[in-house]
């Protein structure tokens, strides 16, 4: 699945504001090493280079088009090409931060304690992900996937599954942190434009189903796409959209 730096940062300034809400509430005053985890343009590892200055911040993405976005910022970091699925630092760090990325990852229940367990003593995960399955954004998207046959397609695809409940991951990490923080935020975000929802989709959500089709199916699904977000978000006298998207946010301390 490729990714598209300059779609994705179109509307970076709603899509950082939870990220800015995660970094403030990570505990960990002075790491030495803080992981950016899927890190994408590295429009956000600068929040982290910024906030600790001293640290050593690494940005890891698996998306070369991102990662060369990031690379020419000028941000203090550096940058590594990884499957952040299977990443195992070679230095333990003191901060692992994750902005909606880990959701398009599987086996939530798996990944979440082995990441905490290659953090240094009491370091922390940090990790925002979207919870929007149940708004017009996805549930549009998931019935066109049943109409046009593609669910067999998109088997282990990434991004496909909901991830689950707070009440789930703190089952899944209670047992393995000193302390764990879980909460949920809905943002309204008013966005201008003729269709921002569908603007925003094809940044993020569109691109796996897209990478099964071929450019004439594309074009097509796209089009069809496009005019049910305009009905499902429809602008006000004023040209703007409402745009509610839930995220859901996890602070988890490791064992000193």
């Amino acid at each position: 699945m490729a990714w598209d730096p300059q779609t994705y940062l179109k509307y970076s300034g709603e899509r950082a504001r939870p990220a800015a809400d995660l970094l403030a509430r990570v505990p960990v005053v002075a790491p030495r090493v803080a992981v950016d985890l899927g890190c994408g343009a590295g429009n956000i590892t600068r929040l982290l280079a910024e906030r600790w200055p001293a640290a050593t911040i690494v940005g890891v993405d698996g998306s070369e088009a991102m990662l060369a976005s990031a690379r020419a910022a000028g941000i203090r970091a550096r940058f590594e090409r990884a499957d952040i699925a299977d990443f195992r630092p070679d230095v333990a760090p003191d901060v692992i931060y994750s902005n909606a990325a880990l959701h398009w990852l599987g086996d939530h229940a798996a990944l979440f304690p082995r990441l905490v367990r290659v953090l240094a003593p009491g370091g922390a995960l940090a990790v925002q992900m979207p919870r929007n399955h149940h708004r017009p954004l996805q549930s549009i998207l998931s019935a066109m996937v049943d109409e046009w046959g593609l669910a067999p397609r998109l088997v282990g695809v990434a991004g496909r599954s909901e991830i689950l409940a707070p009440e789930a991951y703190y089952a899944v990490l209670m047992p393995h942190v000193a302390a764990l923080d879980i909460w949920e935020v809905d943002y309204l975000h008013v966005l201008a434009g003729d269709n921002p929802a569908f603007e925003w989709a094809k940044g993020t959500s569109l691109r796996p189903v897209l990478a099964v089709l071929d450019a004439a199916d594309q074009g097509r699904f796209l089009d069809t796409y496009a005019a049910r977000t305009k009905d499902a978000y429809p602008r006000d006298g004023q040209g703007r959209t409402l745009f509610p998207f839930r995220r859901t946010f996890i602070v988890a301390t490791a064992r000193g």
